[in-house]
């Protein structure tokens, strides 16, 4: 998450009842019953026996909410072997969880750079914090994050906390072949910010999150969003729509990074206007609870901040 990006504070409420008709919950089965840690020999070699593989599921609980169909014995979810996965430094977030009973933090700072006609502002956006733990299940992890914001420019100067994020990630399913790992992100905004930054109102919404791992070098994810949003000038709310495009490598071990396009497109708005960015970066894994990033992007329209550049730090608590 970035904070700098005014659409993340409030996607609109979506049906997802459109989800059942494609997947649907595991079922038991001989393969459920593998896929649990297995500490019992004689239930080990009878899995082995049929052929099935074991120790898939964490604590017996599969790692997504819902199974592809035709897909039953990918059971995805956070890999705690694994380097951990963020949802910084881009604008699409990460389609998997945490993990129950882990706890990640990520935080950063970003500079903005616009020049507008006659006016040139500038913002400081830290420490960006999002905290995201794992809850209940490894497919369901609550959030709650918050940001302070400086904004000035040759006529006035703002600083002070943005309104408080609330939400939860659901995993969804796992990667299937050519059927993708997806997210969903209920989130809502509370006003408890600085006036020149609070919208003065909550701001509910939901983001959809879909990603596939191509090779072990290329990844590649979109984000869709529907947001509600106010104007602060008029002071009225209007819908806005987010979409976005990330592709990703690793270049190494430690070394990894990723180009993407977002574009934000205001619906019944007064005076907001579409914005299309594209933006890039560069993650260094220290251990797999430790990653720091770097990024920078540019607008591509008028209505776009000219340019923006940040870097983060995150860390996983087992």
């Amino acid at each position: 998450m970035n904070y700098r990006f005014r659409a993340l504070r409030c996607p609109a409420v979506l049906l997802p009842v459109a989800w059942f008709l494609l997947f649907y919950p595991a079922q038991t089965s001989a393969q459920d019953l593998c896929d649990v840690s297995i500490d019992d020999s004689s239930t080990a070699d009878h899995c082995d026996s049929l052929g099935l593989s074991r120790g898939s599921k964490s604590n017996g609980t599969w790692g997504t909410l819902m199974q592809w169909s035709r897909h039953q014995g990918s059971s995805g979810g956070p890999d705690l072997n694994a380097p951990l996965v963020t949802d910084r430094p881009d604008f699409t977030e990460a389609s998997s969880t945490v993990g129950r009973g882990i706890a990640q933090l990520e935080f950063g700072y970003t500079y903005t750079h616009d020049e507008s006609g006659l006016i040139e502002s500038e913002s400081h956006s830290y420490p960006e914090m999002l905290l995201r733990y794992g809850i209940l299940a490894d497919w369901l992890e609550f959030r709650a994050a918050w940001n302070y914001t400086g904004l000035e420019n040759e006529e006035l100067s703002f600083s002070g906390s943005d309104d408080l994020y609330l939400g939860f990630k659901i995993g969804l399913t796992p990667q299937a072949g050519i059927l993708p790992e997806m997210a969903l992100i209920p989130q809502m905004t509370v006003p408890t910010g600085n006036d020149a930054f609070t919208a003065d109102t909550v701001l509910p919404g939901l983001n959809w999150i879909y990603g596939w791992e191509l090779n072990s070098c290329f990844s590649t994810a979109g984000s869709s969003q529907l947001n509600r949003s106010v104007e602060g000038a008029a002071d009225s709310a209007y819908t806005e729509w987010a979409q976005s495009w990330t592709v990703a490598a690793s270049f190494t071990d430690g070394v990894g990074g990723y180009a993407e396009w977002y574009g934000l497109f205001p619906h019944s708005a007064e005076f907001s206007e579409t914005e299309h960015y594209m933006n890039g970066g560069f993650t260094f894994l220290f251990t797999n609870d430790l990653q720091l990033d770097i990024r920078g992007g540019v607008g591509l329209n008028d209505a776009s901040d000219d340019y923006f550049l940040g870097t983060g730090l995150s860390v996983r608590f087992r």
